[in-house]
């Protein structure tokens, strides 16, 4: 609610332009219409929950929008709010198909702070009595639920709304009622959309109930509405907060229906020569259809459109079969299309896939660190060769630049390195170097 608005007597109302707002207000685009062409004696109403009434203004009151005003009442009087001034209320009186015989009220006064303050008192104890209103009901066996109690401007008269799915006869239920508050009882049966709307909350789209928000007239919702739309006949998905249809199922029904009407009967089979193909499913709004040679499992499914449907149906009725269902250009543009994530989420096998496991430098350079360090000690341990640590140094480099250079392709074949393989002139010729 903005910062200019205000409650009057449970109704939002707006400060600066004083129109209220609710689902039961209508624009009157008649009001700004100069001179006396818009004067009319009989002004709408509005009371609490959906109750409206429209009453004569005989005494010639000036009255705009948001006012409070004392209306006749039986017996007493009520507190209400204008919502509606000027010719627009012939008009709203007509949709609210009012009987030419009907007993019309007539405006008292506007609300003095004296009946403002019996108003609110009353309701003030709309609540105490709505709770123990309900455990008289129980304690009197009867089926129903007491859902809300309206008290009237001067208190002397409440009005009862319950919800009950049989008829329940309250006669004993009223005697008790009356005993226990001392005031007149009226009871009025609403139904469960009605009870729904006047609780409110938020509906499986986000948003406020349509009912506690703008409707202000229900229409039957049938199950027939779901099936047009190829919606799953769930009743936990259908069911409302009201436990009954959604309202919702009736938005788009009609162009479902239109759109229907343009396609082909799906008790219609198509004939080819290599085959019969039975309906599976269709695409309302892009006018393709999609056919199974299986009525029951989906097997070597074919999607074409609505007007070649037709034509291959004209060519059954006249005996011919064709070759296939789709065109020669439409088997070319056929792409058969894989699985795709158009929820743009991960993938469904992505615990499916083994990750590679990365190699650890470091934990690699750790283990090979002891063996370093064996290596090290070993080198240690060994007995070193006489002379200074330059001259040992020195002497492998000087052994390895004496050393002939060795083939690099061996003969295979067993190592010549024992002396019963030698011949005698090797080692003739050995011992001869030895000596020198």
């Amino acid at each position: 609610m903005d910062d200019n608005s205000e409650k009057k007597d449970g109704i939002s109302t707006c400060k600066s332009a004083g129109c209220p707002r609710g689902k039961l207000v209508s624009y009157n685009w008649l009001g700004d219409v100069p001179g006396d062409m818009n004067n009319f004696d009989m002004v709408e109403v509005l009371f609490k929950n959906t109750r409206k009434g429209y009453y004569k203004n005989s005494i010639g009151l000036q009255l705009n929008v948001g006012d409070l005003v004392a209306v006749e009442a039986c017996p007493g009087h009520d507190i209400g709010t204008v919502s509606m001034v000027g010719k627009l209320v012939a008009l709203q009186m007509k949709k609210a198909n009012l009987r030419a015989d009907a007993e019309i009220r007539r405006i008292f006064r506007k609300a003095k702070p004296t009946d403002i303050e019996k108003f609110e008192a009353a309701k003030a104890r709309e609540y105490d009595t709505m709770i123990r209103s309900r455990k008289i009901a129980k304690d009197l066996g009867l089926d129903m639920k007491i859902g809300d109690v309206e008290y009237q401007g001067d208190g002397n008269k409440a009005i009862f709304y319950y919800i009950a799915d049989e008829r329940v006869d309250f006669r004993q239920l009223i005697k008790v009622l009356a005993e226990t508050f001392h005031i007149r009882i009226e009871m009025k049966q609403i139904g469960a959309r009605q009870e729904a709307g006047r609780i409110g909350g938020i509906g499986p789209c986000g948003r406020p109930l349509c009912c506690s928000s703008w409707m202000t007239n229900f229409v039957s919702v049938a199950t027939s509405a779901a099936r047009f739309q190829d919606i799953s006949l769930n009743p936990q998905k259908l069911a409302g907060q009201c436990a009954k249809l959604k309202c919702c199922l009736n938005y788009e029904v009609d162009s479902y229906v239109e759109c229907v009407k343009q396609l082909p009967s799906k008790e219609v089979h198509l004939e080819t020569t290599t085959g019969t193909y039975y309906f599976f499913k269709s695409d309302i709004f892009k006018k393709e259809l999609t056919y199974s040679t299986d009525k029951n499992v989906p097997a070597n499914l074919v999607t074409i459109s609505a007007e070649r449907a037709f034509e291959i149906i004209a060519l059954n009725k006249n005996g011919v079969k064709p070759d296939d269902l789709r065109l020669e250009s439409e088997r070319d543009k056929a792409v058969v299309r894989e699985f795709g994530d158009i929820l743009g989420q991960d993938s469904v096998t992505r615990f499916d896939k083994k990750k590679k496991k990365k190699k650890n430098s470091k934990r690699q350079f750790d283990n090979n660190q002891p063996k370093q360090q064996e290596r090290r000690e070993q080198q240690n341990r060994q007995p070193k060769q006489d002379g200074s640590p330059k001259q040992n140094a020195q002497q492998p480099a000087q052994q390895r630049q004496q050393r002939p250079n060795k083939p690099k392709n061996r003969p295979k074949g067993p190592r010549q390195n024992s002396d019963m393989q030698r011949t005698p002139n090797d080692r003739q010729h050995q011992d001869n170097n030895e000596k020198k």
